[in-house]
C-alpha cells in the first residue's frame, strides 16, 4: 500500500478527518447519571480524536466538520485547534446547535455505563456532499459513526469511499454504534459496503460478529473483505492482526493498568496511521497502535498525549519476549519524556 503525496507541500495534510465532534460532559465522581453533580467538559468525536493525536505527534492533519454558532462550538474548534490541528475547513451553522453528551465513569463495556447523547439535529448531522470539501490530504480518515448521522451524512460518506483515480488512501473505522441507526437491520450492509470501498479498514472481532454475524477469527472477516489493500483486525485484549496482500502479521497487545477504556480504538487507529504514514513494516504499524491505544487506556478522557516518537519507536522495536514483558501504568508516556530529557541534558 503506498502514500501518494508529499506532507512537505503547505496545503496537503498528511490526514484529513471528517466527522462529528461533540462537547462532552465527564462526571465530576463515579455514580448514576441522576446522581452526579457536577461534570467537566472535553471533546469527543472519533475522527478529530485521530486528528488530535497524529498533530500531537508531529504530522499535520486537518479536521472536516460542522458545529454550531454557539458558545460549544466556539469551544469544539479551539480545543481541537489547539493540538494542532488545522480547522480551517470546519462551518459553522446558525440554524443549528452543536452536540453534546454526558456519560458516567464507568467503563462502557459494564451494564451500569450510561450515555446521554444529544446530537439529533446537531450542525454536523447537516453534512453532505454539497456543503463538505474535504481538500487535499495524503490520507483521508473516516468512521461509520458519520454514516449513521443522517441521510446526507451517509451520501457523503458514500460519495467519499468511492473509488476513483487520484483519491487519497481512504482510511475507514468501521465504529458501528447500533443506538445511532435509525434502521439497525440496515446499518451491516451498509458498513459493508462502505468498508469495501477504502483502502484501510480497521475493526473490531467482536465488531464484526455483531455486524455480519462473522465468527471463526481475523481470517473470515478477511475473506468477507478482500477489497482494501489493508485490513486491521483488533481482538481485544489479545491484540490485532493486519492483512496486506499475502501478508498475515500478529502482534499481541500490551499489559496495561487502565485509567479509562474510552479513546483507546481512535489511538490505536491514530498509531498505526503515523506508523504508516512513516512507512514502517507492518509488525511496527501494529506494535504503534497498541502503544498509542496504551497512552488512552492510562489516562482519563477521550484524549491523551501518545508517546513521543522516539520511546514509541524504541519500545516497538523490542524483540518478542522483551515486548510481552512490557506493562504500562498511568502516566507512562510522561515519565519516558522525562526520562528522555534528563538523558538528553547530561
Amino acid at each position: 500500500m503506498t502514500i501518494t503525496g508529499t506532507g512537505n507541500t503547505p496545503d496537503v495534510a498528511d490526514v484529513v478527518a471528517v466527522g462529528e465532534s461533540m462537547v462532552a460532559f465527564l462526571p465530576a465522581r463515579p455514580g448514576r447519571l441522576a446522581d452526579v453533580p457536577a461534570f467537566h467538559r472535553s471533546v469527543g468525536g472519533a475522527e478529530s480524536n485521530v486528528a488530535c493525536a497524529l498533530a500531537a505527534a508531529g504530522h499535520s492533519a486537518r479536521w472536516v466538520s460542522r458545529v454550531g454558532a454557539d458558545g460549544f462550538g466556539d469551544h469544539l474548534v479551539e480545543a481541537i485547534g489547539s493540538y494542532g490541528v488545522d480547522v480551517s475547513a470546519v462551518c459553522r451553522d446558525p440554524a443549528r446547535p452543536t452536540g453534546v453528551y454526558f456519560r458516567t465513569a464507568g467503563d462502557r463495556g459494564t451494564d451500569a455505563h450510561e450515555v446521554a447523547y444529544y446530537r439529533a439535529g446537531s450542525a454536523a448531522s447537516a453534512m453532505s456532499p454539497r456543503n463538505v470539501a474535504a481538500g487535499p490530504g495524503r490520507v483521508l480518515h473516516l468512521s461509520g459513526i458519520t454514516a449513521a448521522l443522517s441521510g446526507s451524512c451517509l451520501a457523503l460518506v458514500r460519495e467519499l469511499t468511492a473509488r476513483r483515480p487520484g483519491r487519497p488512501l481512504v482510511s475507514f473505522d468501521v465504529n458501528h454504534r447500533a443506538g445511532l441507526w435509525r434502521d439497525p437491520a440496515a446499518a451491516g450492509d451498509v458498513l459493508l459496503g462502505l468498508a469495501r470501498g477504502s483502502d484501510l479498514v480497521f475493526v473490531g472481532e467482536d465488531e464484526a460478529a455483531q455486524t455480519w454475524g462473522v465468527r471463526g477469527g481475523p481470517e473470515r472477516i478477511r475473506e468477507l473483505l478482500p477489497e482494501p489493500a489493508v485490513l486491521v483486525v483488533k481482538e481485544g485484549a489479545k491484540g490485532a492482526t493486519v492483512f496486506q496482500e499475502s501478508a498475515r502479521v500478529f502482534q499481541p497487545a500490551l499489559r496495561v493498568d487502565v485509567v479509562a477504556a474510552t479513546g483507546a480504538g481512535d489511538a490505536f487507529a491514530a498509531g498505526f496511521l503515523s506508523a504508516t504514514l512513516r512507512g514502517l513494516p507492518l509488525r511496527d504499524r501494529l506494535r504503534h497502535g497498541h502503544l498509542w491505544a496504551a497512552a488512552a487506556l492510562t489516562a482519563p478522557g477521550d484524549l491523551a498525549p501518545p508517546p513521543a516518537r522516539d520511546t514509541a519507536d524504541r519500545l516497538a522495536a523490542l524483540d518478542a519476549e522483551a515486548w510481552g514483558r512490557l506493562r504500562l501504568g498511568p502516566a507512562w508516556t510522561q515519565a519516558a519524556r522525562r526520562a528522555e530529557e534528563e538523558v538528553r541534558t547530561r
